[in-house]
């Protein structure tokens, strides 16, 4: 699969309306990120495991990744060695969804290299806080009653 997103093109989603790609297992953090962004302008993707996630980015790139370190199949961990040895997935940001046991791989997060890195549990402000800090997330336009 490597090998087909090295030769495919994927389609990035418009600057001016991102997309956000939750990579998770846990469904209640899935859930928990679409309630937080209802209220704003993006496009939202999501994927159980990191093997799911590299098939949904085959179709659209994410303008960014929030990225469970420890899942089944494919973890984070292993997700973001991939993205980061792959030219047309390395600039995409990427902001960790950590927990206190994943202390032992926090330097070799570092060292791939995050856009930062979230504690669970967080809430839905916390969220808003770090995704801003990597991208522009306006607010969803009104519709009229």
């Amino acid at each position: 699969m490597d090998e087909h997103l090295k030769t495919s093109s994927p389609s990035r989603s418009t600057p001016l309306r991102p997309t956000i790609l939750t990579v998770d297992d846990a469904k209640a953090v899935r859930l928990l990120t679409q309630r937080a962004l209802a209220a704003f302008d993006c496009d939202l993707s999501e994927a159980p495991n990191g093997y799911n996630a590299l098939f949904a980015m085959e179709r659209a790139l994410p303008d960014l990744i929030l990225l469970d370190v420890n899942m089944p199949t494919m973890g984070g961990v292993e997700m973001l060695t991939m993205l980061r040895s792959n030219p047309t997935l390395a600039a995409i940001p990427v902001i960790m969804l950590t927990s206190p046991a994943d202390h032992g791989v926090m330097a070799r997060l570092t060292a791939l290299g995050t856009n930062g890195h979230l504690m669970k549990p967080f809430t839905a402000a916390e969220l808003i806080e770090k995704i801003r800090a990597v991208i522009n997330l306006a607010p969803a336009p009104a519709h009229p009653a």
